[in-house]
């Protein structure tokens, strides 16, 4: 195309990307903000010789529509459709199914090493925003780049966001960087007077571009990336494609490693994702004409959350609040409004917030730590030597626990319980409803100890007496069908031998409710026993109640391979029952879809579990 072109297809793009995120839900402001830097990136290198390797890698769209996927984009984030990330067997243009941030460097740099060993000198580009630079995987890449790495461009994407909007030393010394008057003066006073020379300015811009260079260190002393052994160029305006361009197509000639500094806008071009980049970073399908979001009048279990937190804060001023960039996505949006000495927000930084909170533990206050179960992983050696080997009154708060609707393989949130269940000093905790969240978050701040709460993306489900029942360690919840479908009750002589104990985690209540109407409606009378605890289980109190049934099945939001459905079931042959089936996720990766997709896809959905019930019954 030509360059007068370019500002049309920009237009364009971001026209469908407002078009089908508007109805399918996904990275909206992320998105906006990166049209201009992907069309230079695609235009000044060649792709996929090129790799180019996004962080995150949630915005990808405009990448994906350059790269062959236009015909598909309206399938985005739905079953068997587009992913919302890049992902490697949709095309060769995307080299890592990536999801989780501040990898980018280190995967760039990887691919980079392996090309130079096989003699190839093709450029990797790592596109890196500045949030995803708090994380400090992102730092322990760049000090090994710096040393190895002649091909590697990164792309410092600086727009003072991540998902809530940036604090911290970094991002003052990113502004620092930017907010160079003197420099910026300079530099847009000698592009002027070059571009104005005729014939003479393309051979001009290189020996300007090298004087500029030797210019810019006078004014940016003790750059950071400079020390680490780079280059560093701009800041740019990210939203000019011409000038991004003009230097992408320089530094690639660089026989070094290299910074671009890309200034861009969250949201840019659409007003509603200007105003609110944090709500539109990941947003469900909106009004597209004035970015209003159909509100629902059920309550989520962040909702749920929040109101239990915002009250428990009042009673309990020691409380505080930790979340890793995600006050929003958490519900502590709230609480830091309301407390803003005691809410902690550590940036991209999974790590440091759970050792963080281990010495908040140690110096006498309770630290609630917000991190979405996908997240969490990162953190799991903190969680064992930082919090439970130090025995630590930490609680952990486990969002987007089990099936998560639309984000696909790297945001499901089925592996904290195996991981997390066999920490010594861990207490494992799974509310089925917002009464059920609230008595459980009460009572883990009374405890001495590290607690796990987790709970799914989705609605609170109407609550039954039996939510409200005082927690009691190691005990879970008995549910007797009268409670949840009197109006379906089976008939009277139905033989009590027809009886089936549906057991499931928390998250999983929803889908073991509708498999017990619907066993109901077929007469097998069906309780569900949800699992409060799910560290400590006591194992005595829950056999007392499963000798009563024909068949028990377990339900589990998590992997199968070392889940509490694998020892539930242990438990129950070791006592001689043997008709018994688990239900979790299979031992492989779940991609993206809605809430009942997800479920239906690892077999955990109320047809599979009315199925596995019969059959057992046989």
């Amino acid at each position: 195309m030509s360059k007068t072109q370019l500002p049309q297809l920009a237009q364009e793009i971001r026209s469908e990307i407002i078009e089908v995120v508007g109805h399918n839900g996904g990275h909206l402001s992320s998105n906006l903000g990166v049209v201009e830097l992907t069309i230079a990136l695609h235009r000044s290198f060649d792709s996929p010789h090129d790799a180019i390797v996004w962080d995150v890698s949630h915005q990808c769209y405009t990448h994906k529509l350059l790269t062959g996927r236009y015909d598909q984009f309206a399938t985005l984030r739905k079953h068997n459709g587009l992913s919302g990330f890049t992902k490697k067997k949709e095309s060769p243009h995307d080299f890592f199914d990536n999801g989780h941030s501040s990898t980018s460097i280190s995967s760039a740099l990887g691919l980079l090493s392996a090309w130079k060993l096989q003699g190839r000198n093709d450029k990797v580009i790592a596109v890196i925003g500045d949030g995803a630079l708090t994380g400090g995987m992102a730092f322990e890449a760049l000090s090994h780049a710096g040393q190895i790495a002649r091909n590697l461009i990164v792309i410092l994407n600086d727009n003072q966001m991540s998902i809530s909007p940036n604090t911290g030393a970094l991002s003052r010394y990113l502004s620092r960087l930017t907010m160079t008057a003197s420099y910026q003066h300079f530099r847009r006073t000698v592009d002027h007077i070059i571009d104005s020379i005729p014939y003479f300015n393309k051979h001009l811009g290189k020996l300007i571009f090298r004087f500029k260079r030797g210019i810019k260190g006078m004014f940016l002393t003790n750059n950071l990336f400079v020390d680490l052994g780079f280059e560093y160029v701009g800041p740019l305006n990210g939203h000019d494609i011409n000038e991004m361009e003009t230097v992408f197509n320089r530094v690639k000639k660089l026989p070094r490693p290299v910074v671009v500094h890309v200034v861009t806008r969250k949201g840019k071009g659409y007003s509603p994702a200007e105003n609110d980049p944090s709500r539109f970073h990941g947003i469900g399908p909106f009004c597209i004409t004035d970015g209003t979001v159909e509100k629902y009048d059920k309550l989520s279990f962040t909702e749920a959350f929040s109101r239990s937190l915002m009250d428990l804060s009042a009673a309990h001023p020691d409380i505080v609040a930790i979340t890793a960039a995600m006050s929003k996505g958490t519900g502590l949006d709230s609480f830091a409004r309301h407390h803003p000495d005691r809410f902690f927000d550590v940036g991209i930084a999974e790590q440091h917030a759970v050792t963080f909170a281990g010495g908040l533990a140690s110096g006498g206050v309770i630290p609630i730590v917000c991190i979405y179960s996908t997240f969490i992983q990162r953190a799991v050696d903190q969680i064992v030597h930082d919090v439970a080997l130090q025995n630590a009154h930490v609680l952990f708060m486990l969002d987007r626990a089990g099936a998560v609707p639309g984000d696909g393989e790297t945001h499901q949130g089925i592996f904290d319980i195996t991981l997390l269940r066999p920490v010594p000093g861990i207490t494992m905790l799974s509310p089925a409803s917002a009464v059920d969240l609230d008595l459980c978050l009460q009572w883990a701040i009374a405890q001495k100890e590290a607690v796990v709460i987790r709970y799914p993306k989705a609605s609170c489900p109407q609550e039954v007496s039996t939510f409200a029942q005082p927690v009691q360690r190691g005990c879970g919840l008995l549910i007797p069908c009268e409670e949840f479908a009197a109006s379906l009750s089976p008939a009277a002589n139905v033989a009590v031998t027809k009886k089936v104990l549906l057991v499931c985690t928390g998250g999983m209540y929803g889908e073991a409710l509708i498999a017990a109407r619907m066993l109901l409606m077929q007469e097998v009378y069906t309780d569900i026993f949800t699992l409060r605890f799910i560290k400590p289980f006591d194992e005595a109190s829950f056999l007392s109640i499963a000798k009563n049934y024909t068949a028990v099945v377990i339900i589990e939001d998590g992997v199968r391979v070392g889940g509490i459905g694998e020892y539930v079931q242990n438990v129950l042959r070791g006592d001689g029952y043997v008709k018994e089936k688990v239900l979790a996720f299979p031992d492989e990766f779940i991609s993206q879809g809605s809430r009942s997709d997800v479920c239906k896809d690892a077999g955990i959905d109320p047809d599979t579990i009315v199925q596995v019930a019969l059959s057992l019954l046989k």
